[in-house]
């Protein structure tokens, strides 16, 4: 088979949907053998726009061209809020619009994995994945690459508060450690996918380096309508290709070998859906013919719920990151505070509804994420004072959630239902507000007091308040997303299973997923960078290669 595009330019051998962190590192990879040629999707637009560079301006994109701009329907747990879910649209995905914290999370996490889908997907078999994937500076443990395409490099200008606050962790008797450990990881400034103060997205990583190769093309402004497929061996579903949408024209994209989504935890559901495969009463409300009954499309979505404190601060902290010096110090040195990745520190930590819950031993259920600047208005306003954000992540939510479809139509949004804090037993609020309740311990030490003024930004009017008062308005009012939803395609061995264990759909040939949906549970950590691994794994299944 020659690696060509047809000559109407609209075949190929494999078509990736989506160019985010797992699908551009897929294509990327696929593209390396000559023989074959690969046809990249992606329903934004090129990744040309300054603040998608500029580290401390990923919020200013929020809302924007560059976003899905999605929000979850109302939610009980939370006032009934709305939330808002921020998903990137352009090459690179939410790698080119995240906070770029390189969070692995722990070997456990990926044993589990292993669990559910097995031995491929266990810590020591993925190991040599995130060894190629990433270029990390100074490395602290043998499992951590340097030669890999994905930079991953200390901040280069933190801001001051940032040392204090790791100084509150030594003094509340939590271990400061290397960050990225398998195991034992307690307070880290966060290591960052930047390279010399800007922001390394998969798009700068893999597609960049990768887009000289003439057996990958790359088409932007395609929105993915549907897969087809047709009769395969044994008159089994095959996929045949993808209809897109391009300039207000459909075509239809043909694909010799595969498709593969990796839309993400959102997207990837809804265009399965979309395609007929997800719950069989579902799709016929809404008209469309059923290919595969297949109820757990678009079940099991998990989602890291972050609920901060902010407390007012003295001077020096990023509310003076856009001032005019600010900004002329990055554009001639990339350096000051608009390097910073915000989130500049973090921790994990055991609470004690862990241990009364019989969470496995060991691991923690609280990440504790710390910014120089009150992170405030889900990120949706300016920054309104001078203060320091210390926030807990529930990091192992019990409460599951759904991606389903408002409409048979592509172009509208899909219903995203996180259900947070919905759990029967109310382990998710009650282990949340154990983590508050260490953030209050945090900002209470010698080492951040003496920044703090003894005012609060959030919850406004908080020094009138208890701090059980604090925590419970603060988790209610004012939690929003981490950012990091998984698992609505999950792989596993079992037949209700969305995907195999190498990412095959399951009831159809010719059809895999590669992205952040086919976890089956949440990481202790952030999913960019095992996403970027599942790209990897999904192109070695693919070519039949092994690391």
């Amino acid at each position: 088979m020659t690696a060509d595009f047809g000559r109407d330019g609209l075949e190929a051998d494999y078509i990736v949907v989506g160019a985010g962190s797992a699908g551009a590192a897929l294509a990327a990879r696929l593209s390396e053998d000559a023989r074959v040629s690969v046809l990249l999707l992606e329903a934004g637009g090129p990744d040309k726009a300054l603040e998608l560079h500029v580290p401390a301006a990923f919020s200013k994109l929020f809302r924007g061209a560059y976003d899905w701009n999605y929000d979850t329907v109302p939610q009980p747990g939370l006032e009934g809020r709305t939330v808002y879910w921020p998903r990137g649209k352009t090459l690179g995905g939410s790698s080119s619009l995240n906070a770029m914290m390189w969070v692995r999370g722990f070997a456990a996490d990926y044993d589990e994995w292993a669990d559910a889908a097995g031995p491929t997907w266990s810590w020591d078999a993925l190991v040599p994945y995130f060894r190629r994937v990433e270029r990390t500076s100074d490395p602290a443990d043998v499992t951590q690459g340097t030669g890999g395409p994905q930079a991953v490099e200390h901040q280069r200008d933190p801001r001051p508060h940032t040392a204090a606050f790791l100084d509150a962790a030594r003094e509340a008797g939590h271990p400061v450690t290397p960050p990225n450990l398998p195991t034992g990881q307690g307070f880290s400034q966060t290591m960052v996918s930047e390279h010399r103060g800007a922001r390394v997205s998969t798009a700068d990583a893999y597609l960049r380096p990768a887009k000289r190769r003439r057996n990958l093309r790359v088409v932007t402004g395609a929105l993915a309508r549907r897969v087809t497929f047709e009769a395969g061996e044994g008159g089994a579903p095959r996929a045949a290709g993808v209809y897109v949408e391009i300039d207000g024209i459909t075509r239809h994209m043909h694909a010799r070998r595969e498709v593969v989504l990796s839309g993400g935890a959102v997207n990837t559901p809804q265009l399965l859906m979309l395609s007929g495969i997800g719950p069989a009463e579902h799709l016929s409300e809404h008209g469309i013919d059923v290919v595969v009954d297949a109820p757990g499309v678009g079940a099991n979505l998990q989602d890291h719920l972050v609920a901060g404190l902010a407390p007012a601060a003295n001077a020096g902290t990023l509310y003076d990151a856009e001032k005019p010096a600010e900004l002329a110090r990055y554009l001639t040195a990339q350096k000051g505070m608009l390097t910073s990745n915000v989130a500049e520190a973090y921790g994990f930590v055991r609470t004690e509804v862990a241990e009364r819950t019989g969470a496995p031993a060991g691991l923690p259920d609280i990440e504790i994420i710390f910014a120089p600047v009150p992170y405030v208005g889900e990120g949706l306003v300016p920054t309104p004072a001078h203060g320091l954000t210390v926030g807990a992540i529930l990091l192992r939510p019990r409460s599951r959630g759904t991606i389903r479809l408002a409409s048979a139509d592509p172009t509208m949004p899909p219903l995203i239902d996180p259900a947070y804090l919905s759990d029967a037993d109310g382990v998710d609020a009650e282990t949340m507000l154990a983590g508050l309740a260490e953030c209050e311990r945090l900002i209470d030490t010698d080492a951040l007091r003496a920044l703090t003024t003894g005012g609060w930004v959030q919850p406004e009017g908080g020094e009138r308040m208890t701090p059980a008062e604090r925590a419970e308005l603060s988790l209610r009012r004012y939690s929003h997303t981490l950012y990091h939803p998984v698992g609505t395609a999950r792989m596993g061995t079992d037949a209700a299973s969305v995907v195999d264990p190498e990412l095959r759909v399951r009831g159809v040939s010719g059809l895999r997923v590669a992205d952040a949906s086919i976890m089956p549970t949440v990481i202790r950590g952030h999913t960019n960078a095992p996403a970027i691994v599942i790209g990897e794994v999904a192109a070695d299944l693919i070519l039949g290669r092994h690391v």
